[in-house]
C-alpha cells in the first residue's frame, strides 16, 4: 500500500495552490458551532465541518485535511484524515523572489523575499522584523495589535520566507508583512547556501595599496585582510560591533578609523537612520588591556539590546589592546557567550590569547615592533573596510605615531602624506588634545566630539579653535604638574650606567586631574631626556601599588619582567604590561618597597 502524500503549502501559495481531492498539513485557527477552521498556510483557510472532525483539539494543533471542495466564492470545505503513514511534500508558489536591494523599484507592489532574521524588535506599534538576504538588509512590519509580538514563532537567526507590500515610511523602505513563514530544513539550507555565497563574496575587502610602503605592513597584509573581511560581514548581517580601544589618542585615532568606516557602511547597507548607533559601539579602555569592568559592561549591554531589542549578540574589536595574557580572563568571558573577537594591537603579544580570537594583527607576528603603532594598523583596516573613507581619515596615523611616539620609519612616511594640511607640530597637538579630552570623557566615546579634534566633523574652523583651546589647557595642567613634582624627583644612577630617576605621582603630584599618573610619567621622561642628551634614562612614577615605567636606550622587556616579579615576590599580586620599554606594574600595597627594590635591580641589569 502506498503512504498517503500530505502536502504542506508555503507561506506565498495562494487559492490557486490547492487542489480538490488533495491533502494537506494545516494548523487549527479557532472554532465555531458548526466546526473547526483550519489554516493551510498564513494566506489560505478552510472549514472542517463538525461531523468531519476526527479528534478532538485545540487552538493551533497541527491538523490533516482533505480538500473537499472549492467554493466559487473562495471557501474550501475540508474534512480531517487520520493517515497512520505518510509522506510530506512541499508546495511553492512559482513566483519570483526580490531580492531586498531591488525593492526600491517594487514601491506599492506585493513582493516575496527570502532570508535570514538579524533583528526582531517590538515597538509600541508593530513588529519589526529586520532581514538580510545576498544583497543586503531591509525592514518588515507586522501588526497584530498595538505593542505585541506578531509572529511569536519566528525567532532570531531563522531563514523564512514573506511576502508584504513595499511602503516607504519617513523615506525608509519597508515591507508590510502579510505573510511569514520559517522555511522547512531544506528549503531554509538552500537559502542559507546562497545568502552565505553571496556574503562571502560582498565581504572580501578592496584589494588596494596601504597608504605608505611598509614591509612590516605588507607582511601584516593576510591577517589585516582578514579582520576587514568580518568587520564587513558583521555590517553585511546586521550583528552589531563593540570596538573597545586604550584611551590614548592612539587608541583613539586607530577606533575612530575604523568608526568612519563602519558606520558609512552602515549606512550604504540600507540600515535605519539610527543603525550607526545601535549597530557599532565605540567604548574606551583606561588600561591597555581588555578588564573585566570592559568586558562586564559590554556583555551586561550586549544581553539587555538582545532580550529588549532583538538584537543579535556583538562581534567584539580590540584595537590597542587584547594581545597579552592580562585579556585572558575577559576573553573568557567572551568564549562563554559565543561572541567572535578579533585583536589589532602594537603591544608585545602572548601566544595564549590567540586560541580565543578569530583574527590577530600584531606586528610582532611579522618581525616588526610597536612603532607601527595601532592607530597606524587601524586606519589601514579601515581603508579595507571601506575605500570610500580614504581621504577623510589619511592624517590618523601621523596624529596616532605622534602620540604613541613612535620612532617607525613608517611615522616619517605617515607626516609626510599628512603635510601640508598636519604639520608635525599639528598632529602633536592634536594628540595631545586627545589625551586632555579623553580624561574628562573617562568612559564616554564622546563621538562628535572626538570628530571634531580630528576634523571629520565638517567643520574645520571648529576643529583648529577646539584644539587650540584644549591644547593651551593641557599644557597649563602639564606645566603646573611638571613644575609641582621636579623638585621631588630622587635619581641614581645603575650598574649598567642608566640614569634612574624616580617620582612619587602620589604624594608630590596633583590627584584626580590632568595630567593622570602614566601621562604626568612621560611628561617628565621627556624633560630628563632632554637634559640628559645621549644618556640612557629610565624614569619611575609610582604610587601606593603601582608604578609607571618610561624608557630611552635601556633595552627592557616590561612583559618579562612582570612575570618575574610575579614569581618572584610572593605574596606580592604583581600583574601588569605594556610595550617591551614603556609600561605599567601593579601589585599589593604592602609589598611596593620589595617590588621597586627587585625591579630597580632588573633594570639596573638590561643591557644598555
Amino acid at each position: 500500500m502506498e503512504d498517503t502524500i500530505v502536502y504542506r503549502l508555503g507561506a506565498n501559495c495562494n487559492l490557486e495552490e490547492v487542489e480538490e481531492g488533495k491533502t494537506y498539513l494545516g494548523w487549527v485557527q479557532g472554532f465555531a458551532p458548526f466546526g473547526a477552521f483550519v489554516q493551510l498556510n498564513d494566506r489560505i483557510k478552510g472549514l472542517v465541518h463538525k461531523s468531519n472532525v476526527k479528534v478532538q483539539h485545540s487552538e493551533r494543533d497541527p491538523i490533516i485535511v482533505r480538500v473537499i471542495q472549492i467554493r466559487s466564492n473562495g471557501n474550501i470545505d475540508l474534512e480531517e484524515v487520520t493517515p497512520t503513514v505518510y509522506q510530506t511534500r512541499n508546495v511553492t508558489k512559482k513566483t519570483t523572489i526580490v531580492r531586498i536591494s531591488d525593492i526600491g523599484k517594487k514601491i506599492g507592489r506585493t513582493v516575496l523575499v527570502e532570508g535570514e532574521i538579524a533583528q526582531v524588535k517590538q515597538t509600541s506599534g508593530p513588529t519589526i522584523f529586520t532581514i538580510v538576504d545576498e544583497s543586503g538588509t531591509g525592514n518588515a512590519a507586522a501588526f497584530i495589535e498595538a505593542g505585541v509580538r506578531a509572529y511569536p514563532e519566528i525567532d532570531l537567526g531563522d531563514i523564512v520566507g514573506l511576502t508584504g507590500e513595499v511602503m516607504q515610511r519617513n523615506n525608509q523602505l519597508q515591507i508590510e508583512v502579510a505573510s511569514m513563514t520559517a522555511l522547512d530544513a531544506e528549503d531554509a539550507a538552500r537559502v542559507r547556501e546562497r545568502i552565505d555565497a553571496a556574503l562571502d563574496e560582498r565581504a572580501e575587502p578592496a584589494d588596494i595599496p596601504f597608504l605608505v610602503e611598509s614591509d612590516v605592513l605588507e607582511a601584516l597584509r593576510p591577517q589585516m585582510r582578514q579582520v576587514a573581511k568580518e568587520i564587513r560581514k558583521a555590517v553585511l548581517t546586521a550583528r552589531p560591533i563593540v570596538l573597545r580601544h586604550h584611551a590614548d589618542a592612539d587608541g583613539i585615532c586607530a577606533a575612530a578609523a575604523v568608526e568612519q568606516a563602519v558606520t558609512a557602511l552602515i549606512r550604504e547597507s540600507g540600515g535605519d537612520f539610527d543603525a550607526e548607533y545601535f549597530l557599532f559601539k565605540r567604548s574606551p579602555s583606561k588600561a591597555p588591556f581588555y578588564e573585566i569592568e570592559d568586558v562586564t559592561r559590554d556583555l551586561d549591554f550586549a544581553l539587555k539590546d538582545n532580550a529588549r531589542y532583538g538584537q543579535k549578540m556583538p562581534m567584539i574589536l580590540l584595537m590597542d589592546n587584547g594581545s597579552t595574557d592580562e585579556d585572558i580572563p575577559s576573553l573568557k568571558v567572551t568564549r562563554i557567550y559565543g561572541l567572535p573577537v578579533m585583536v589589532v594591537d602594537h603591544h608585545h603579544p602572548d601566544e595564549s590569547v590567540d586560541e580565543y580570537l578569530i583574527a590577530h594583527v600584531n606586528p610582532y607576528h611579522v618581525g616588526g615592533d610597536y612603532g607601527l603603532t595601532a592607530g597606524m594598523l587601524g586606519t589601514e583596516i579601515a581603508r579595507l573596510v571601506n575605500p570610500a573613507v580614504s581621504d577623510q581619515i589619511r592624517h590618523l596615523p601621523a596624529i596616532a605615531g605622534a602620540g604613541d611616539r613612535s620612532e617607525a620609519p613608517e611615522r616619517a612616511l605617515y607626516l609626510e602624506l599628512a603635510a601640508p594640511e598636519y604639520s608635525p607640530d599639528d598632529c602633536q597637538d592634536i594628540a595631545l588634545a586627545l589625551d586632555y579630552e579623553q580624561f574628562w570623557l573617562r568612559f564616554s566615546d564622546g563621538r562628535e566630539i572626538v570628530k571634531d579634534i580630528l576634523n571629520l566633523g565638517g567643520d574645520p574652523a571648529r576643529h583648529e579653535q577646539f584644539v587650540n583651546l584644549l591644547v593651551e589647557e593641557a599644557n597649563r595642567a602639564i606645566e603646573e604638574q611638571v613644575e609641582v613634582i621636579m623638585p621631588h624627583i630622587k635619581s641614581q644612577v645603575l650598574p649598567n650606567g642608566a640614569h634612574l630617576f624616580m617620582l612619587d605621582v602620589e604624594l608630590f603630584a596633583h590627584r584626580f586631574t590632568f595630567p593622570p599618573p602614566g601621562k604626568t610619567s612621560g611628561e617628565v621622561h621627556d624633560r630628563l631626556v632632554r637634559e640628559h642628551p645621549g644618556a640612557p634614562v629610565v624614569t619611575l612614577g609610582f604610587g601606593p601599588d603601582f608604578v609607571v615605567l618610561r624608557s630611552r636606550g635601556v633595552m627592557m622587556n616590561i612583559p618579562r619582567m612582570v612575570r618575574e616579579l610575579h614569581a618572584e615576590i610572593v605574596g606580592g599580586g604583581v600583574s601588569g604590561g605594556g610595550h617591551l620599554v614603556v609600561g605599567s606594574i601593579k601589585f599589593v600595597e604592602g609589598m611596593r618597597e620589595a617590588v621597586l627594590d627587585s625591579l630597580i635591580q632588573k633594570i639596573g641589569e638590561a643591557p644598555i
